[in-house]
C-alpha cells in the first residue's frame, strides 16, 4: 500500500512511544506493515504486539525524506476527559507527541478534565472566546454543545464512512455528524475478580444466592458509583423503562419501570446488604482493586487498568438480568468522540483535521484496542487479532450489543440533573422511590421549560 513518508513515520513513532514501558509476552501477534517511502524506496516492518502490549519490536528502517519547507507554527490546546488511572491520558500525550516528532510545527497542550467539569469549562471558555481547539469527550456532550452554537458538524471534513455506524449514531443530530469516533461502547458491563468468584451471577437472583458466602468471607460482593444516574440506567432498561418517550425528547421518569429500579437499588443495599453503605466512583474502583469487593460495575474505560492490575483473574461479563423481568438491563452505548470547535479556521484547522485522520487512524486504533482494551471505532481495525482473541474485549462487546444509543438530545442534560439527586436520596434511604419518580418528573419538565 502505498503512503506518504509522513505516514511511515507516524506509525514508527507511536509504535517507539510504547516500546520504553514493554516486558516480555509468550502470546506475540504479528503484523506486517508495507508502506512505500515516496522517492526513496519500499521498506518492510515487522511488529511484534503482545494482546497486551507488553512488548513492541520494530526493525530499523532507514529513511530519507526532503528538507521540508519551513511551516507556520501551530500550537493546539487540546482538553480530554481520559485520565491516568487506566493509562487514557498517556495515551492521549503519545499521540500528541507522535505527531509533533513529524510535525515539528504541530505542538500540544493536552489538558484533563473530568467529564463533566469539561462540559462546563468549554461552555464558559468559548462563550469568553478562549475556547480550547479540541476535544477528546463523550457522545452526550453533543447535544449542550450544539444548542450554543459552540462545535462544527464534521460531515465535510472527513470521510465518516471508514467509521462504524453505530459510534457514528451517536453523535448525530439534525442530520449532521457532531464528533468523528475514537472508540465504540463507552458502555458498563459487570467486571469481576476471578480469585474471588469462580461464575459471574447471570441474573439478581443469582447475584442475591452468592452474596451470603462472599460477606461471610469479609468479602463486599458488588460495587458501583452510586452518586451517577448513568450507572442505575441500565437498570432501568432491565426493569422495561426508558428515560425518554418514544418521540426521544419527552421525560417519562415518574413510571412503575422507575419505581422498581429504584426499590431494586435500595433492597440490594438496606434489605441484601450486597453493595457498601456508600460509594462513589473513587471509592467502588479502590474496593475492587483492593480485592475488597468480588464484583464491580464499570466501563470500558477501565478495563485497561484492572487488566494490568489482575491479569488472567479480571473476568468480564453481562450485568445480571433482573429475574423479575427476565430482561437484560441496558447500559448505554456511545463512544469516544473529538469534537471540533467551531472557532478553528485556516492553518489550526487544517493541523487539527489532520492530527484526528492520524490519531484514528488503523495503525493507532490497533494500539488503543491493545493498551487500553477498548473497541475500535474505524471499521478497518475491527478485524485485528487483538480483539477476536481477547476474552475482555469479547465480553465487552457482548455486553454492548444488548446497550441502547446513549440521547445526544439536550433535553437529556435535564433528565441527568432531575435523576441524580433523587437517586442519591433513594440510596441515602431519606426518599421513598415514589416520591423519588414523581420528583424526578417534575424536575426534568421544569428544567426544559426553560429550554424552549
Amino acid at each position: 500500500m502505498k503512503k506518504s513518508i509522513l505516514g511511515l513515520l507516524s506509525a514508527m513513532v507511536v509504535l517507539s512511544v510504547l516500546v520504553s514501558a514493554c516486558g516480555a509476552s509468550p502470546t506475540p501477534e504479528t503484523v506486517t506493515v508495507v508502506q512505500t517511502v515516496e522517492k526513496v524506496v519500499t521498506q518492510e516492518v515487522e511488529t511484534v504486539v503482545t494482546k497486551e502490549v507488553e512488548k513492541v519490536v520494530t526493525k530499523e528502517v532507514e529513511v530519507v525524506k526532503e528538507v521540508e519547507k519551513k511551516a507556520e507554527p501551530v500550537h493546539i490546546v487540546l482538553w480530554t476527559k481520559e485520565g491516568e488511572a487506566d493509562g487514557g491520558l498517556q495515551f492521549v500525550q503519545s499521540l500528541a507527541e507522535a505527531y509533533t516528532s513529524v510535525h515539528p510545527n504541530v505542538t500540544f497542550d493536552v489538558v484533563n478534565k473530568d467529564v463533566e467539569a469539561l462540559r462546563e469549562d468549554f461552555q464558559t471558555a468559548a462563550l469568553a472566546g478562549e475556547s480550547p481547539d479540541l476535544l477528546w469527550t463523550v457522545n452526550d456532550h453533543a447535544g449542550p454543545f450544539t444548542a450554543a452554537d459552540l462545535i462544527m458538524p464534521v460531515d465535510d471534513l472527513f470521510d465518516l464512512s471508514l467509521y462504524v455506524d453505530s459510534a457514528l449514531k451517536a453523535a448525530k443530530l439534525d442530520g449532521k455528524t457532531w464528533g468523528v469516533p475514537i472508540s465504540n461502547g463507552n458502555h458498563l458491563m459487570l467486571l469481576y475478580n476471578k480469585s474471588l468468584i469462580d461464575t459471574p451471577p447471570e441474573t439478581t437472583d443469582d447475584l442475591i444466592a452468592m452474596a451470603a458466602d462472599l460477606k461471610a468471607q469479609g468479602i463486599t460482593p458488588l460495587v458501583f458509583n452510586q452518586t451517577e444516574p448513568f450507572w442505575m440506567v441500565p437498570w432501568l432498561g432491565g426493569f422495561g423503562g426508558a428515560v425518554f418517550a418514544d418521540d426521544g425528547v419527552t421525560p417519562t421518569l415518574d413510571t412503575p419501570e422507575m419505581v422498581n429500579t429504584l426499590a431494586f437499588l435500595h433492597d440490594i443495599k438496606y434489605k441484601e446488604e450486597i453493595i457498601p453503605a456508600e460509594s462513589d466512583y473513587d471509592g467502588a474502583d479502590t474496593l475492587f482493586k483492593e480485592g475488597k469487593a468480588a464484583m464491580i460495575i464499570n466501563g470500558d474505560w477501565s478495563l485497561g487498568g484492572y487488566a494490568d492490575l489482575l491479569g488472567k483473574d479480571l473476568g468480564v461479563a453481562r450485568i445480571p438480568k433482573v429475574s423479575a423481568t427476565g430482561e437484560w438491563p441496558k447500559p448505554y452505548t456511545a463512544g469516544v468522540y473529538f469534537m471540533l470547535p467551531n472557532t478553528l479556521e485556516g492553518a489550526k484547522l487544517d493541523a487539527v483535521v489532520d492530527f484526528v485522520k492520524f490519531a484514528t487512524n488503523t495503525n493507532n486504533q490497533a494500539l488503543m484496542v491493545a493498551k487500553l482494551n477498548r473497541l475500535p471505532a474505524l471499521k478497518a481495525a475491527l478485524d485485528d487479532p487483538l480483539i477476536s482473541q481477547n476474552e475482555l474485549l469479547k465480553g465487552s462487546a457482548d455486553q454492548m450489543v444488548v446497550g441502547v444509543p446513549m440521547p445526544t438530545v439536550l433535553e437529556m442534560r435535564c433528565n441527568w440533573d432531575a435523576m441524580k439527586p433523587e437517586m442519591q436520596a433513594v440510596l441515602a434511604d431519606t426518599e421513598t422511590p415514589e416520591d423519588a419518580a414523581a420528583a424526578m418528573q417534575s424536575a426534568a419538565d421544569n428544567c426544559i421549560k426553560t429550554l424552549e
